[in-house]
């Protein structure tokens, strides 16, 4: 299957597209090495930890909390964090309670489950809360109670595991600059690919690549939602951890970019869509069109080079982004159909958006756009 999925992207998207999604992998590896060094230094300390206070032989439940804990606990606030790891032990208590009035069995375990997560409900509504409560339930189900000890001693054990988990994240937390990095790239390389898609598909009045470019646009959400997920998650790490607080500036830096992402994912995929359109209606278009979403593209990549290295000029990304909405005004001298006038109108919100992503307020960057429009 793996082998069939590469040579499908070999045949979809040739050699860059292979070397993009290589690039991806490291870089979820790099992004990915961290999180599971911690859980391992978790899962032993928290068997060494409860061995050593409770003084249990073999505390396995202490070592399972940790390894459940310690990526939840993750980039959470500290009241969210305490509620997973509470949810862990509530679920280890309550399930083993049940399991010791009716036994084990597949059908046992469902009730185990079900009992365990109404049990949590009752006590707080918390999503997470509940749902360690079930995912607890389900390994308390699968241990004989006769062989390892009474549910005070998981439940003690499972709070030992998630205390661990919590000290190992905040000490030795995740690089939060690193996977506002690793997050937002995937983000900026699709976005640059969907315009380059768009205008390549006007030059040639490919309505086939036109379309890939708008389900193209269509998936750069799920990526953007991971990347705000990220820096939230980012933002608890450097403010929980006094050796991370040093990031908070380079966080600032990304999160106020990617409001402006947002809209501009968002205006692509619009303008990906009245590409569509024109292709359908006219076949090929104007080539100031595909020159001006690729002096998009070109901002896109500029912008991208700016957030991953602070000290790259920031002026071609504005300068792209300006030439592309004047590019695309000069087009409506000669063209005035309606698929023409929609396109270019969504290639100057977008280099609005890019311009505000450059760090020009809304003011400036609407007078830099009434400037090229008396130019074009």
């Amino acid at each position: 299957m793996a082998i069939s999925g590469a040579l499908a992207v070999v045949k979809r998207e040739g050699y860059s597209g292979v070397h993009r999604s290589f690039e991806r992998t490291l870089g979820r590896l790099r992004v990915g090495a961290w999180p599971v060094a911690q859980t391992a230094v978790a899962a032993a300390l928290a068997w060494y930890t409860a061995a050593l206070v409770l003084g249990h032989e073999r505390p396995f439940v202490a070592a399972i909390a940790a390894v459940i804990s310690v990526g939840a606990v993750a980039g959470q606030t500290l009241k969210r964090a305490a509620e997973w790891i509470f949810g862990v032990a509530v679920g280890l208590a309550v399930a083993d309670l049940i399991m010791l009035a009716i036994g084990t069995g597949p059908v046992q375990t469902g009730v185990i489950v079900g009992l365990a997560m109404f049990a949590a409900l009752l006590i707080r509504g918390g999503i997470m809360f509940v749902t360690e409560a079930g995912v607890s339930a389900v390994l308390v189900a699968g241990l004989d109670p006769t062989t390892y000890g009474s549910s005070p001693d998981r439940f003690l054990e499972a709070l030992v595991g998630g205390g661990v988990a919590l000290a190992v994240s905040a000490t030795f937390p995740s690089n939060p600059g690193l996977r506002a990095r690793q997050a937002a790239r995937p983000v900026l390389e699709d976005l640059a690919t969907t315009l380059r898609d768009a205008a390549a598909a006007l030059i040639g009045g490919d309505l086939e690549l036109a379309e890939g470019a708008l389900s193209e646009a269509r998936r750069i959400d799920g990526r953007l939602a991971r990347l705000r997920e990220e820096l939230e998650g980012g933002y608890q790490i450097a403010l929980l951890s006094p050796p991370r607080r040093r990031h908070l500036g380079y966080l600032a830096h990304y999160s106020t970019a990617a409001e402006q992402l947002d809209l501009a994912v968002r205006d692509t995929r619009v303008l990906a869509r009245a590409a569509v359109a024109l292709v359908r209606e006219k076949g090929t278009a104007p080539g100031q069109l595909a020159e001006a979403i690729l002096g998009l593209a070109l901002a896109v990549e500029a912008l991208a080079g700016y957030l991953e290295q602070p000290a790259h000029p920031l002026h071609d990304a504005r300068h792209f982004a300006l030439e592309a909405a004047e590019e695309a005004t000069s087009v409506l001298q000669s063209s005035h159909d309606l698929e023409t006038s929609a396109l270019v109108a969504q290639i100057r919100s977008t280099a609005m958006d890019l311009l505000q992503a450059a760090g020009m307020d809304s003011s400036e960057a609407l007078e830099a756009l009434r400037e090229t429009s008396r130019l074009g």
